[in-house]
């Protein structure tokens, strides 16, 4: 709580004083505080204002800069990490919530913030320098400030009249903690909270991705324009033609679909309503829709609505109708896109994507989808499945510019799915404040069970200019998001290839369970063992060797003997088996690490190019000594990785002869990949977000 002046202690409550405070350096005409309010201010929260900078005689090891700023994304954000010098440094230099952790003030508490600081380098550092002088960190002070602070915070929630005016920042650069936390300098400024919107009738999403009917507009009656390849694909992907309705003045029917006049001649109201004509057009026809009544769902199909600086301010004011409207009776219909490339629903058979079936990849297709892939751009989709066959997800849904529905919004629908696993997004920005349904979002999504993989683009100066010009979206600051969302649970990926690892290790192991941080490392060539030993750190992320248990190292020895590999093999972690081992004696090493309790997950080079493994489609040389034979790992590893529920990760380091094995260990639920040091970690980043996600769910 922040605490009121001398002369009101006791009879006023924290935040009460500091709105007043606010209020008065309003009223004089100031956005910020000045040297003694800040005093007061800084009093409140258990932290003195220093008079100018310690001596170099004085000054203590460790600056730090702790904050709150009202983020533009994700509201209030409370942050804490390096200050001074260092920090300015450290920032740019620095990765993952080494040099500073961020958290939204909505999702955390004081001793969650303060488990996150200890990561971080400035903790490493006053750990450190309280060692060296005997003490121990000063863990309670800063907890009492994180306290103090959250509750300023929560007192300034952007959208409470009450508090007007709202805090923007405070920045307190550097705190110096010796005994007591001390701020050389501080910073507070205010301001008014701006409109948000109103929030989406998201239940309606339901319609979007299982609609019992489906209108378009824009489809040509001679040519084969985007609306004609969207109704083609509609009726290639199952969805009955009989369901369907052009809305076309001057046609009667069009590929065997009944053509209406217009919205008003319709004879129901329409589940989803898909627009696709010139960007120019859009308007009237939003209007039209939204006066007639006539959808729950649209999909805005064009590009041209907020990606051009001509077309932004339009393409705001068409937003904000639509957004009126959400105050009406029953929410007004919700608005997918613009500049969107559609959706494909398995559950809803059909497929409204613009791009003909022909020039689709057909995924394998799994005996159960449970996964759902959102994305702003719907190319990145179109790569992910191209590239990716094991991917084959329930629902695939182009957000682009969110003129309307957001992430969020979709994020927090499929949340309560219970048949959604795994929910993959790729993010190119947000507007105002939606982050922070975002991150909401994420967090039910992962007390719910499920996990959230993100990628953001925008990362550099360019990306963040190409996002603009592609869904008039503001990148924003790749840092603060990243600390944010992993935070809130994410699985949050540093690039496109990190992004299809994670995703696929969320498919293929989220029922596993995840007991810890201690990794087995099996194989047949000396390079991967010791890779997969130098690939335990990915960022801010680890894993450790896990030490064998005698009776592990006992039957390891045994399984050696049995192969006349006892006088080559130290039977250690990792542990490489030699070229000489088969198929065979890689599994029963596989299953003696996964009984050892000490062993969180394993990881196994396969060793495809060793003569004893039975690792080709078909061998000329050794007719039947190939994947089909029953000895093989093809055969042998699916039953094995079911019946331990610990994780098992299958590494196929080996050139295209060896695509079949690792295709058919796929399609029987064999998590493989074919290098050893991205697998490891991408396995490390996974154990850490599936540990971070089932401590927040033990915390509630």
């Amino acid at each position: 709580m922040v605490g009121a002046s001398s002369s009101e202690a006791g009879s006023t409550r924290a935040d009460n004083s500091a709105t007043a405070l606010f209020r008065r350096a309003r009223a004089a005409g100031r956005r910020s505080l000045n040297p003694g309010e800040q005093r007061l201010l800084l009093a409140g929260l258990g932290v003195s204002l220093g008079t100018g900078a310690a001596s170099p005689a004085a000054q203590p090891a460790v600056e730090l800069r702790i904050s709150l700023e009202n983020t533009r994304e994700f509201g209030l954000v409370i942050s804490a990490g390096l200050g001074g010098l260092d920090g300015a440094l450290a920032d740019r230099n620095l990765g993952q919530d080494c040099a500073c952790v961020h958290a939204s003030t909505e999702l955390t508490d004081a001793q969650d913030f303060l488990l996150r600081f200890r990561r971080t380098l400035a903790y490493k550092k006053l750990a450190a320098a309280s060692g060296r002088d005997g003490a121990f960190p000063p863990d309670a002070q800063l907890e009492a400030v994180f306290v103090r602070l959250l509750d300023l915070a929560r007192s300034q929630a952007a959208g409470d009249p009450g508090a007007e005016p709202l805090l923007e920042v405070l920045e307190l650069d550097p705190v110096q903690v010796a005994g007591v936390v001390t701020a050389q300098a501080a910073r507070c400024e205010f301001g008014a909270s701006a409109a948000g919107r109103l929030p989406r009738p998201i239940h309606k999403i339901d319609k979007l991705v299982h609609p019992a009917s489906i209108g378009l507009i824009g489809v040509s009656a001679s040519g084969m324009n985007f609306g004609r390849i969207i109704l083609r694909n509609l009726m290639g992907s199952g969805y009955p033609r009989e369901q369907l309705r052009v809305i076309r003045p001057d046609a009667t029917e069009i590929d065997g679909v009944q053509c209406v006049a217009g919205l008003q001649a319709l004879d129901r109201k329409l589940d989803l309503l898909i627009v696709a004509v010139a960007a120019d057009a859009v308007y009237g026809i939003v209007d039209e829709i939204i006066a007639s009544d006539s959808a729950e769902a649209v999909m805005l199909i064009p590009g041209g609505l907020g990606e051009t600086p001509a077309s932004r301010e339009p393409a705001a004011a068409l937003a904000a109708r639509i957004n009126a409207a959400h105050a009406g009776d029953g929410g007004g219909p919700i608005f997918l896109g613009a500049n969107c490339l559609g959706v494909v629903s398995h559950p809803g058979s059909y497929d409204s994507w613009f791009i003909p079936l022909e020039r689709l990849p057909k995924p394998r297709k799994k005996p159960e989808r449970n996964s759902v892939l959102l994305s702003q751009s719907g190319a990145f989709m179109i790569t992910r499945i191209s590239q990716n066959p094991w991917l084959d997800p329930r629902y695939m849904i182009a957000v682009g510019n969110q003129i309307d529905l957001t992430h969020g919004d979709l994020l927090a629908y499929f949340a309560d799915r219970p048949e959604i696993e795994t929910i993959g997004v790729y993010i190119e920005g947000f507007r105002d404040c939606d982050g922070l349904d975002f991150v909401k979002a994420v967090r039910r999504a992962v007390q719910n069970g499920k996990q959230v993989v993100v990628y953001k683009a925008g990362s550099t100066a360019s990306g963040a200019d190409a996002v603009m010009g592609h869904t008039a979206s503001i990148a924003g600051d790749p840092e603060l998001f990243d600390s944010v969302v992993r935070h809130a649970g994410a699985i949050v990926a540093p690039d496109f290839t990190a992004f299809d690892d994670l995703l696929y290790l969320a498919g293929a192991l989220h029922r596993k369970r995840i007991g810890g941080r201690r990794l087995g490392a099996i194989s047949g060539a000396g390079f991967e063992a010791v890779g997969m030993a130098d690939s335990l750190e990915a960022g801010a992320c680890s894993m450790e060797m896990g030490r064998l248990e005698p009776d592990t190292v006992g039957q390891v020895r045994e399984i050696l003997v049995a192969s006349r590999l006892d006088a080559l093999v130290e039977v250690r972690n990792p542990i490489d088996i030699n070229p000489g081992a088969d198929d065979g004696a890689h599994l029963r090493i596989v299953e003696a690490f996964l009984r050892d309790p000490n062993i969180d997950a394993v990881v196994v080079g396969l060793d495809p190019t060793a003569p004893a493994v039975r690792a080709l489609a078909q061998s000329e040389l050794r007719p039947g000594y190939d994947i089909g034979d029953p000895k093989s790992t093809v055969q042998l590893m699916p039953p094995l990785v079911d019946r331990h529920d610990k994780p098992v990760v299958g590494i196929v380091d080996a050139g295209q002869l060896y695509d079949a094995m690792s295709a058919r260990l796929m399609d029987q639920g064999v998590c493989v990949f074919r290098n050893c040091a991205r697998g490891t970690r991408a396995l490390v980043r996974y154990v850490d977000a599936r540990l971070h996600a089932q401590a927040l769910r033990q915390r509630g």
